[in-house]
C-alpha cells in the first residue's frame, strides 16, 4: 500500500509553492492512480497565490493532521501572520518554514507518512524567526533525536556523502575522526542498498592534495582515513581510498564507484552541482538544475531539492521543478527499500 509523502513548502516567500504545484501537475497521473500520494505542508495563502499565478489544472484540497487524506492534499503549517510576499525575506516566512518541517517530522515519526521531501528554506529568515539552525540537516537531526546524520547529494550516478558540511574549512581536519568516517561509510553503504545496489562500491576522497603525498601535505589521510578504510574492508565493505580529490569524481562519473565520501562541503558539492546545472550557452543563464539532497542517519526518510529559495525569481512563474520531482522519486524509493 502506497503511503503519503509529506512535502514541506520551505520558505513560502521562495519558489517552494511554485515548484510544488508544477511537480504535482507533472505527477498528476501517478497521483490520480494512487501510485503516488503527497501531503503538502506550508502556508495556504502562498499556495493559493501560486495557483492563481500559474493557472495549472491542479487543485490541492486542505485537510487536517488526523483523519483520512485524499491522494493529494494540503495541511496548514501554522496560523498566518503578516502577509508573506514572494521574494521578500521575513520572520513569518522563517516561522512557517520551521512549523512545516516540525509537522512533517511528527507525521513521519508517527508512521503517517513514508518520508518527507523539503522545499528550500532561507537560513536568515529561519534565524530571524528565532530558530537558530545552520540549515535543514541540523534542524531535522534535533527534531528526530538523531545523534549522527550525513548529507548525501545525488545526481544520476553521482552520489556523494559528506564527512563535514556547514563548518569552516579550518575546522575540517579536526572533525575527520575514525568514528565519524566509519559512520559515514556505514550510512552510505546502507543508503545505496536501499536504492537497490546489492554490493555498493564506495571510494573515500582524500582530504589533502595527492592524499598527503606521503605526509608532505598532511597526515590525516595516512593516520585516520587509511586505517579506517582498512578496517571497513576487513568487515566486508567494498571500499577504496583515500583517492585524491582531483581524480575521484571522474572515476565516480565513469561508473567505477557507486558513491564517493567527500571530506567537506565544497569538495563534494562542486562536482555534483557542476554536472547538475544546465546552462544556456547563448545567455550564460542556467536553464535547469538536477540533483537531490538526502539526509542519512535519521529515523525517517528525508530528501530535498538541491537549490535555495531563489527569492530573485519567486512569484515569476519561471522556477524549475525538476529537482523537486527527483527528490520525490528518491524519497519513494528509499521509503519502499528500492
Amino acid at each position: 500500500m502506497t503511503r503519503h509523502l509529506a512535502i514541506t513548502m520551505g520558505d513560502p516567500a521562495g519558489i517552494g509553492p511554485e515548484i510544488i504545484l508544477k511537480a504535482a501537475a507533472r505527477l498528476k497521473d501517478q497521483i490520480e492512480e494512487g501510485k503516488l500520494k503527497l501531503t503538502i505542508i506550508g502556508s495556504g495563502p502562498s499556495l493559493r497565490l501560486a495557483e492563481q499565478q500559474l493557472g495549472l489544472d491542479i487543485k490541492i484540497p486542505e485537510t487536517q493532521m488526523d483523519g483520512d487524506w485524499p491522494n493529494l492534499c494540503f495541511i496548514q503549517a501554522d496560523v498566518e501572520g503578516e502577509p508573506i510576499l514572494p521574494g521578500q525575506l521575513s520572520a513569518d516566512g522563517g516561522r512557517m518554514a520551521f512549523k512545516a518541517i516540525k509537522k512533517g517530522v511528527q507525521l513521519a515519526m508517527a508512521g503517517k507518512v513514508g518520508g518527507i521531501v523539503t522545499a528550500p528554506l532561507n537560513k536568515e529568515a529561519l534565524n530571524k524567526a528565532g530558530f537558530h539552525y545552520a540549515g535543514h540537516t541540523e534542524l531535522l537531526a534535533e527534531l528526530t533525536g538523531a545523534r549522527g546524520s550525513v548529507m548525501m547529494l545525488a545526481h544520476g550516478n553521482m552520489r556523494v556523502s559528506h564527512v563535514t558540511t556547514h563548518v569552516a574549512l579550518e575546522d575540517v581536519p579536526k572533525r575527520l575522526t575514525p568514528e565519524r568516517l566509519r559512520l559515514v561509510i556505514d550510512l552510505t553503504d546502507k543508503a545505496l542498498k536501499h536504492l537497490g545496489i546489492a554490493r555498493p562500491k564506495i571510494a573515500v576522497a582524500a582530504l589533502n592534495p595527492h592524499a598527503g603525498e606521503g605526509g608532505l601535505f598532511g597526515r590525516q589521510d595516512i593516520d585516520i582515513s587509511a586505517p579506517t578504510i582498512a578496517t571497513a574492508v576487513a568487515d566486508g565493505f567494498d571500499i577504496v581510498g583515500p583517492v585524491p580529490g582531483d581524480t575521484v569524481f571522474v572515476k565516480l562519473r565513469a561508473g567505477q564507484y557507486d558513491a564517493v565520501i567527500a571530506m567537506y562541503h565544497d569538495q563534494g558539492h562542486i562536482p555534483v552541482k557542476l554536472l547538475g546545472f544546465e546552462i544556456d550557452p547563448a545567455t550564460g543563464k542556467w536553464l535547469d538544475l538536477s540533483g537531490v539532497n538526502i539526509t542519512l542517519g535519521l529515523p525517517i526518510v528525508r530528501t530535498s531539492v538541491d537549490h535555495g529559495t531563489a527569492f530573485d525569481i519567486a512569484g515569476k512563474g519561471i522556477a524549475n521543478e525538476r529537482s523537486l520531482i527527483e527528490a520525490i522519486e528518491f524519497a519513494e524509493r528509499l521509503a519502499t527499500g528500492g
